[in-house]
């Protein structure tokens, strides 16, 4: 019988440090994770594309990355440090969108990874000038499928994130319209919902469990953040440190397998989604 709800776990920031890429690959070997995106310009890059294919079960797709850390096409150039500063550059041609993220799936190609999907890291691609190079990068080198970071409604989640967080989630579905109409335009394909942004570094086991039971019909991706804290992780810029710890400790829980089980829900990634079609 086909299961009538599909997840897909994706982990973010697979190359970012070596912790990092220890933890995903222990959430993939250990847990429910079955896919990651890769971090081209990532410091640990060449260790994740090592993982990668010693793990050749778990799903690599293309993180690209605008914010923070090298160019990959200028090596010698620092990236916009945020996302403010990114869309000046942008307006001021300071930074070549197109060029950057095709270097960059390049770089992964290269590396002997075929992606089966692409998101963005701090969800860039919503910005239109992001959105229409990151379609068209998908469309030309065959990347089906491109994350749709519009969080599912779920009460729980919304009421453990911040007012910040709940005002940033609300204020996306402004641009939901036009961010299908320029992937359909492309042909990419996204799953039908999505989640883990309200409660990215904010869910432990529990919280897990919550958002399993309360999935709708349909494939859901699922962002999430594991990996291992030590000091490579504390001395890296990110505010995702020990909640990456916790992530992990989810990700692998039998209560979060469990909880698949219970509720018919079917691990997925975007080979299998591929195949299905």
């Amino acid at each position: 019988m086909t299961l009538k709800r599909q997840l897909v776990v994706n982990a973010d920031d697979f190359g970012y440090t070596r912790d990092v890429n220890r933890g995903i690959v222990e959430a993939h070997q250990n847990g429910i994770l079955t896919a990651a995106t890769l971090m081209a310009n990532g410091e640990a890059f060449d260790d994740a594309a090592r993982l990668a294919h010693e793990n050749p079960l778990l799903d690599v797709g293309c993180h690209l990355v605008l914010v923070g850390g090298r160019s990959v096409s200028d090596p010698g150039r620092e990236l916009p440090s945020s996302v403010p500063q990114l869309l000046a550059a942008i307006a001021t041609r300071k930074i070549l969108v197109r060029e950057e993220l095709a270097a960059q799936v390049r770089r992964i190609l290269g590396a002997g990874i075929s992606p089966t999907h692409l998101d963005t890291h701090k969800h860039t691609h919503l910005a239109p000038p992001v959105l229409d190079v990151v379609a068209g990068i998908a469309e030309e080198f065959h990347i089906s499928w491109v994350r749709r970071p519009f969080d599912l409604p779920l009460t729980a989640a919304r009421a453990r994130a911040s007012w910040l967080t709940r005002a940033t989630s609300d204020g996306l579905q402004l641009v939901r319209a036009r961010f299908q109409h320029v992937l359909a335009a492309h042909q990419c394909r996204t799953t039908d919902h999505f989640a883990g942004f309200q409660i990215t570094g904010r869910f432990r086991t529990a919280e897990l469990v919550e958002l399993i039971k309360a999935l709708p019909e349909g494939t859901t991706e699922f962002m999430c953040h594991p990996g291992r804290c030590t000091d490579e992780l504390r001395a890296a810029r990110t505010r995702l440190k020990e909640s990456r710890e916790w992530e992990l400790e989810a990700l692998t829980a039998s209560e979060t397998r469990r909880a698949l089980e219970d509720n018919d829900v079917a691990l997925v990634n975007y080979r299998t989604l591929s195949r299905a079609v």
